[in-house]
């Protein structure tokens, strides 16, 4: 039984059945307790009727004081038969067990003598089997003056066991009908609980990866199952949109390779033709093909970090001081930017220390000069370093044209170079931005680019900052 709905079905079954046959069996002992209570009930009211009439005939007629008029009473079978009905009977035996009287109905059935009665144990009850039935009875033990009697009532009980026993019947017929339909219910409850759920499941076995457009929609449910048809669409969109990414990435990729392995390509074939006869051809081919592969080199690179980041792989970290990174990752950039006439600047704080991998943040805060640096005309570039709070805070602030306000997000999607002619006419991968989103986002950080205050633009990158507590005080 693999199904989940005939587990269900039958754990819920099984438990109301339980509950079921403990209900009845606890309904039917009650109900043989209260029966046999109402028939001790009615024999210990006879005796306590025949005692009364005893203590009436002559009083004191105990401990050894008269008792004629009392013995006389009792060894009277009208008397006993007045007493008795149609399924109580009574007997009068003498203290060594030899009957005296009975009433009329017992007819040639003696009740046998009780055993252990006198004085100090004057009452017993016992239930006995005889040709007229089975019998519940108590005994009395009298002292009358001198005699001593013992008085027997009994009741008839075989009614009362053939009720309890058709009554047990009925009950084991109805648990064995309410076992049934409690069966039935629950198979059916188990199947509307889980008709949901079998239609989920073929709706999604019918979304495959070439649908992932289709959307269950089923959110007006406001239960479980709508929660989890909900979730799924969530699912299914980001599986959209990660698959429209790899999709997007691999003919980005295809296009961006495409250019400087058309330009190798090109020049060996003009090394081919004419390399030998010109050495200035020689020169040139060499020294574009040496440049595109240095670029193409980059390219792969690049790509292969932003898949390392994006498969999630762990990357070992250590306390780390952000302004030391910075400060080598501007030494890196002080060549290009002086190549261009640029000013390059570091105000660093002191003391702001994160968790992270030295060469990854190093290559983010070089990207992000290395960008600015590109983007800037003439002015300076700065690179800011400092806390705020529990967040460490790296900024590149550059005097150039700018970053539109539409293509703030924009600048770091992979492949984007812009819409202008000027940005697409500045060499570069369109990687170096997405890389430096990936790093940060490996760190539980953020970049957000925003315009600087005097003109020119702001990347700015967020960290989490680490406790001066847990940083190495050399």
């Amino acid at each position: 039984m693999h199904s989940l709905k005939w587990r269900v079905a039958a754990w819920y079954a099984g438990l109301l059945i339980v509950v079921l046959l403990l209900v009845s069996a606890v309904v039917g002992m009650r109900l043989q307790s209260i029966l046999y209570a109402q028939a001790r009930s009615r024999v210990t009211a006879t005796m306590a009727e025949i005692a009364s009439s005893v203590q009436a005939s002559e009083e004191p007629f105990s401990l050894g004081f008269g008792g004629s008029d009392a013995y006389a009473l009792l060894t009277d079978s009208n008397n006993l038969t007045s007493w008795s009905s149609p399924t109580t009977f009574i007997q009068i035996d003498s203290s060594n067990g030899y009957p005296l009287a009975k009433s009329s109905n017992l007819g040639g059935t003696t009740i046998p003598k009780a055993l252990g009665l006198d004085a100090r144990t004057p009452i017993a009850r016992r239930q006995i089997a005889l040709p007229i039935g089975t019998l519940l009875v108590e005994d009395r033990y009298f002292v009358l003056g001198s005699r001593r009697v013992v008085v027997h009532v009994a009741e008839r009980i075989d009614a009362l066991e053939r009720s309890i026993a058709q009554t047990r019947e009925s009950i084991a017929l109805a648990v064995i009908a309410a076992m049934l339909a409690i069966v039935a219910l629950s198979w059916w409850l188990a199947g509307r609980a889980f008709d949901p759920l079998e239609r989920l499941a073929q709706a999604m076995r019918e979304i495959g990866s070439e649908r992932l457009d289709r959307r269950l929609n089923w959110g007006k449910r406001d239960d479980e199952i709508g929660r989890l048809a909900e979730s799924f669409d969530d699912l299914l969109a980001r599986l959209q949109e990660a698959f429209a990414r790899e999709r997007q990435f691999i003919s980005d990729a295809s296009h961006e390779l495409r250019t400087p392995l058309t330009s190798i390509n090109a020049n060996a074939q003009m090394l081919l033709r004419w390399g030998d006869r010109d050495p200035a051809i020689l020169r040139e081919s060499l020294e574009t093909i040496v440049a595109e592969s240095a670029q193409l080199s980059q390219m792969v690179g690049g790509m292969l970090l932003l898949a390392k980041a994006d498969r999630g792989d762990e990357i070992p970290m250590e306390p780390l001081a952000l302004g030391a990174l910075a400060a080598e990752a501007v030494n890196g950039e002080r060549a290009s930017a002086a190549s261009k006439g640029l000013g390059l600047r570091l105000d660093a704080e002191n003391g702001v220390f994160v968790m992270g991998e030295g060469h990854l943040l190093r290559q983010a805060i070089a990207n992000l000069i290395e960008n600015a640096v590109k983007f800037t005309a003439q002015g300076s570039v700065e690179v800011r370093v400092r806390s705020l709070g529990e967040r460490a805070i790296v900024e590149v602030i550059d005097s150039g044209t700018g970053i539109p306000d539409r293509q703030r997000a924009q600048i770091f999607e992979r492949f984007y170079r812009g819409d202008s002619a000027h940005a697409r006419a500045i060499p570069g991968t369109g990687l170096g931005l997405a890389i430096v989103r990936s790093i940060a986002r490996v760190h539980r950080g953020e970049v957000r680019a925003e315009g600087a205050p005097g003109g020119g633009a702001l990347l700015r990158i967020t960290l989490p900052r680490l406790a001066e507590e847990f940083t190495d005080p050399s």
